[in-house]
């Protein structure tokens, strides 16, 4: 009798042990499901979601009110310049319109510059105008938040190729060119274009070619202000500009690829003489949509 109560207890004891660790078991399970909810899905801890560069440290740069205003975290809304099918790997300077309104793209080559550009970004913002920059990967590389500022005001972009070469290139180095520094331009502002224009406007050196057959617009132009001439002053860039434009004509500047202080001189005086003449700024893909089809 003594015997069978021992076992009764004994029968009583691993009957509670075993409830406990049952209830120990549950609370495990429970805790890991709640862990498990709560980390990060391994595909994007591996792969991250990247995004343009952030305009992180603005201030310290130097850089003027534009960048220094956006938030770190600011980002360019994704979009892309494309061009009328009727332009799609074509080469085309001046573009005659469907009506006779006096539209006319102010473009800007061999950026984005420190300091340049940024100092061309205020005046067109002062004057509520976008232009087109055409964009050297090179110079890309070195200032991405100016670029991503240039986007940010409304205005387009164009490629101007990595190096901005002259002389005749192979099929590989030309695509190697323009591809290259597509991409950058993508990671950097979250932007496609389809606008090219060619180094020093060489067309024969293989990568308009390129470009061409990648259904690019060559983007040429038909009114210079030859600010490249170092010896001119500025009234001469207002000048040429002034005397050469037309209703659908694309104005040749630079904010790039060396010091163009006199074209942030001449460009005030720019704008203004082709507003006294009737003329409404528009980027180079509003232009071509205001197009006459063939």
């Amino acid at each position: 009798m003594a015997k069978y109560r021992l076992f009764g207890k004994r029968y009583k004891l691993w009957i509670f042990l075993l409830l406990i660790a049952s209830s120990v078991g549950l609370c495990s399970i429970v805790l890991s499901l709640i862990q498990r909810g709560n980390q990060p899905n391994r595909l994007t801890a591996k792969h991250p979601i990247s995004k343009p560069s952030a305009l992180v440290g603005a201030a310290n740069h130097g850089l003027s009110k534009h960048v220094v205003g956006l938030k770190p975290e600011t980002t360019p809304e994704l979009r892309t310049f494309s061009v009328p099918a009727q332009f799609q790997g074509k080469t085309l300077s001046q573009v005659k319109l469907n009506n006779q309104e006096k539209l006319i793209a102010l473009t800007f080559d061999d950026g984005p510059w420190q300091k340049t550009t940024l100092q061309v970004l205020d005046i067109l913002k002062k004057n509520n105008i976008n232009a087109t920059f055409f964009w050297v990967g090179a110079a890309l590389e070195k200032n991405p938040q100016i670029a991503q500022q240039v986007v940010a005001d409304g205005n387009a972009i164009g490629n101007h190729t990595w190096h901005h070469w002259y002389h005749h290139l192979d099929k590989k180095t030309a695509a190697k060119e323009i591809e290259d520094t597509a991409q950058l331009m993508y990671k950097t502002t979250g932007v496609k274009t389809s606008l090219f224009r060619p180094p020093g406007g060489f067309l024969k050196n293989g990568v308009a070619a390129y470009a061409k057959q990648q259904n690019y617009a060559v983007v040429m132009w038909s009114v210079s202000s030859a600010d490249t001439d170092w010896k001119a002053q500025p009234s001469a860039f207002v000048k040429n500009v002034l005397k050469g434009a037309k209703p659908g004509s694309i104005v040749l500047m630079h904010d790039g690829g060396g010091e163009h202080s006199k074209t942030v001189k001449a460009l005030p005086e720019i704008i203004s003489g082709l507003r006294q003449m009737g003329y409404r700024f528009v980027t180079v893909p509003e232009l071509l949509k205001d197009a006459k089809s063939k």
